[in-house]
């Protein structure tokens, strides 16, 4: 049989173009009329399969249209909400064994700022957490302890004696993540000079901060930090245009540091030490945020496949931004938080104590805590239970007193312990990344039955 020559033709009102042979010439006429029969067929196949999936498709459209245009949203996940499920003492693990008289004197400095205030002040955002008065015994008896003359079992009767222990959930789940801070030691000057290039802004006085709860409740516990632009509120700047120079000329530099990725660890870590040319130390502590969304830039890196979840650690990220200054400011600028700082003035009657946390209290190495304030209370104890940082096969249980906040501490059962200053508080900072549970202790004149429901933020 002679090749086939083909031609193009259009079926069903020109919607699908089908490739036709033409008819051979000198074909008998039963060989012709076998041949068109043989390639209606397969023409007919051709079109019921392509029938089949062209209404395939246009099923699969009909029954997922309202999501493709938008017309059902998918539902917003549920907000996070502070559960307290009452327990008891023998409940928590390692409570025994915890040599809890550094907690006493963090907890007594807590007190001290508690006991300045009114009884009918709430003690935090959330009623269950009490007022001022029902704190004031145990705080005034926390106050008055000679630490040095307590013994351990008298430090564990103290809480066993005042306190009630309660789970902290998200919504009943027990389960959070624990990270840890630490307290840097950078080199600086207050003159820019030689290598000192890189500076530590003091907190902008056009920047302002709107508490959104003072205009509706469903607002509580929100803000916006931003600036005024004639009439209009307008974002803060963010790290980039901080960095470009948005504060220049302004006289906000407090001292100039030598180093921008220790100065970007700075702001991650809220407060540091900066030793001066004439080796005196200036303290300094969080003063604001410029208002944007904190971004941890060890998932940049991971995303950009330089990093992996299991490598990467502070360690690890501040490695790779020295080791890449030509990529560092793009991959830390991914981060548009911005922190402020002030000087902080060392206690004289107690010279060793830690910066100042969020509560304006001197931080504790070990037994400091971190918790997003939305949902608890500054100067609360927390019993903590997870793993150790260097080794996740060894527990770390121990009293923590509630005591500072930070940008990336957001949730329930979230928190971030404070492990003091030097290269070893900075390497179990670093490797900090533990799940764990939590208990907050509450004074027992406070009766749970009298807890309203729904009374979270």
């Amino acid at each position: 049989m002679p090749p086939l020559n083909y031609r193009l033709v259009k079926h069903v009102a020109g919607k699908i173009a089908i490739w036709i042979p033409r008819v051979p010439s000198g074909l008998l006429p039963c060989q012709i009329t076998g041949f068109i029969l043989k390639r209606r067929l397969v023409l007919s196949r051709s079109l019921s399969i392509i029938s089949i999936l062209v209404g395939a498709g246009a099923a699969l459209i009909w029954m997922y249209w309202p999501q493709i245009t938008g017309q059902i949203e998918t539902p917003p996940e549920a907000e996070d909400k502070l559960t307290l499920q009452p327990t008891s003492f023998s409940e928590l693990d390692g409570w025994q064994q915890d040599d809890m008289r550094p907690a006493i004197q963090a907890f007594a400095r807590s007190c001290a700022a508690m006991l300045r205030r009114d009884d009918d002040k709430p003690v935090g955002p959330d009623p269950r957490m009490g007022t001022i008065g029902q704190w004031r015994a145990v705080c005034e008896k926390a106050v008055s302890i000679n630490i040095d003359a307590l013994r351990k079992e008298d430090a564990r009767a103290f809480f066993e004696s005042g306190f009630k222990p309660y789970l902290s959930g998200n919504r009943d789940n027990p389960e959070g993540l624990f990270t840890g801070y630490y307290e840097p030691e950078l080199r600086g000057s207050l003159t820019r000079e030689g290598p000192f290039q890189t500076p530590i802004y003091l907190k902008p006085d056009d920047m302002i901060s709107v508490d959104l709860g003072d205009f509706s409740d469903e607002f509580k516990g929100k803000k916006l930090v931003g600036r005024l632009t004639g009439s209009n509120l307008k974002p803060y700047y963010d790290r980039a245009e901080i960095e470009k120079g948005a504060l220049a000329g302004r006289d906000l530099e407090m001292v100039w540091v030598d180093d921008a990725v220790d100065a970007f660890f700075l702001q991650i870590q809220g407060s540091g030490r900066v030793v001066l040319p004439d080796s005196s130390v200036l303290r300094i502590g969080y003063a604001a945020t410029n208002g944007h969304p904190y971004f941890a830039i060890g998932r940049e890196l991971i995303d950009r496949g330089v990093l992996t979840r299991e490598t990467v650690s502070l360690q690890t990220i501040r490695k790779w931004l020295h080791d890449n200054p030509d990529q560092a400011d793009e991959v830390m600028n991914t981060n548009a938080s911005f922190v402020f700082f002030r000087p902080l003035k060392t206690d004289p009657d107690d010279p060793t104590a830690g910066p100042l946390g969020s509560q304006g209290v001197a931080l504790e190495t070990g037994r400091s805590l971190a918790v997003d304030r939305r949902f608890h209370a500054m100067g609360v104890p927390v019993w903590l239970e997870t793993t150790d940082p260097m080794n996740a096969d060894r527990q770390f249980h121990r009293l923590m007193i509630a005591q500072d906040t930070g940008g990336a501490i957001r949730g329930p059962v979230r928190g971030d312990i404070f492990f003091g200053p030097g290269d070893d508080a900075a390497l179990f900072a670093g490797h900090m990344n533990r799940k764990g549970q939590k208990y907050v202790l509450l004074p027992d004149v406070i009766d749970p039955a009298n807890w309203v429901k729904e009374t979270t933020p």
